[in-house]
């Protein structure tokens, strides 16, 4: 009997009712989280993404190159950016249904290389929450710096939450 239960009730996410978009949370600030980049992170992620250039992975050639320690891959943004949008995501004044929601995208300005060694500060804030076709699409912005107070990344998050209204 897969996909039913033994008393013959089925129960589906589409049986679930509209729950209303609030859009009080746009505008809405988080702390700012700070992450301390490690030099075996970065190798990590670009060993998990199949990254090869050497600047990710072999110190010497990162050095070689002017650097002063392994160079993180530019979507590593989404290492220290997705730990300081958790707070936001998960605030019930935002309100987002998990159970209902898709990744709907993501968007990234870089304007400096993060290098091991570094310490990235990144704060969140709601920059919409809106209701279209019956979804429910709430973006979030993080912008992070660096140690030196210097602009590293902003990124654009958007999730989609199917039955609102």
């Amino acid at each position: 009997m897969v996909g039913r239960r033994r008393d013959g009730a089925s129960h589906s996410l589409r049986d679930c009712a509209p729950v209303p978009v609030d859009t009080r949370a746009v505008g809405k600030s988080y702390a700012p989280d700070l992450y301390a980049v490690g030099r075996e992170k970065i190798r990590e992620y670009a060993s998990a993404v199949g990254e090869t250039n050497p600047l990710h992975l072999d110190l010497d050639a990162a050095r070689a190159a002017g650097h002063a320690d392994l160079v993180a891959p530019p979507m590593f943004a989404v290492v220290y950016g997705m730990r300081a949008l958790a707070p936001a995501a998960f605030d019930p004044e935002v309100g987002m249904n998990f159970a209902m929601t898709v990744h709907g995208g993501q968007e990234f300005q870089w304007e400096r290389l993060v290098i091991a060694g570094d310490e990235i500060s990144t704060a969140t804030s709601v920059k919409g929450i809106e209701e279209r076709g019956g979804m429910g699409f709430y973006v979030f912005e993080t912008t992070s710096t660096n140690q030196r107070g210097e602009h590293v990344c902003t990124g654009i998050w958007t999730n989609i939450v199917r039955g609102v209204g």
